[in-house]
């Protein structure tokens, strides 16, 4: 609320605090599915992916309460090139590594366990970790824009496909959006495939 004789919040500002809103709900609502959730969530991602085996994939090694994809990830890398994320500095897009199951890893940033040796590989699907979604594609991640510039700089050299995966329970009916921010082509949840 604004104070009276102060400026009146700009509009990145309150788009900035409806996105910090929806990501705190959005977080409380993942914890609890992924508290609920138990073993065998890779089945509905595995049978999306497997239309495309032998394709460059990324997926990502889950923090926190995100959904899981790594049985998904090690079923495809029997097939072709799996890939992670790497944060090499903050306003750039990621770099992927190489990864497979059993593979030595480390701690990179932000916490995130990423491959001991750096082989870079560019995907053609990613696997898009989130923190919300809506049905039309659109994502609220966490922040700091990492994947909506990755996916842009991608899709200006081919087409790709970009997966978020997802608990139901992470759907919103609205997101707060800016114009920067990249849809995706499929939403996975451990229950439906939703196409956009």
């Amino acid at each position: 609320m604004t104070q009276p004789g102060s400026p009146a919040p700009t509009e990145d500002l309150l788009l900035a605090e409806a996105k910090a809103a929806a990501r705190r709900a959005a977080f409380d609502r993942r914890k609890l599915a992924h508290a609920a959730a138990g073993p065998g969530r890779a089945g509905v991602l595995s049978s999306v992916l497997a239309g495309y085996r032998g394709v460059p994939l990324a997926g990502y090694i889950p923090i926190r309460t995100e959904i899981p994809p790594l049985p998904a990830m090690e079923e495809s890398a029997a097939h072709g090139p799996v890939g992670v994320p790497i944060i090499e500095a903050a306003g750039k897009p990621l770099r992927f590594a190489l990864w497979e199951p059993d593979c030595a890893m480390q701690t990179g940033p932000f916490g995130a366990s990423i491959p001991a040796t750096l082989d870079w590989m560019e995907p053609e699907i990613l696997i898009v970790p989130l923190v919300a979604f809506d049905r039309a594609g659109n994502r609220l991640g966490y922040g700091g824009g990492f994947y909506d510039r990755t996916l842009e700089a991608l899709r200006a050299r081919r087409p790709v496909l970009a997966i978020g995966y997802a608990y139901a329970a992470q759907e919103a009916a609205d997101l707060p959006l800016e114009p920067t921010d990249q849809r995706l082509d499929l939403i996975v949840t451990e229950a439906e495939v939703i196409s956009v």
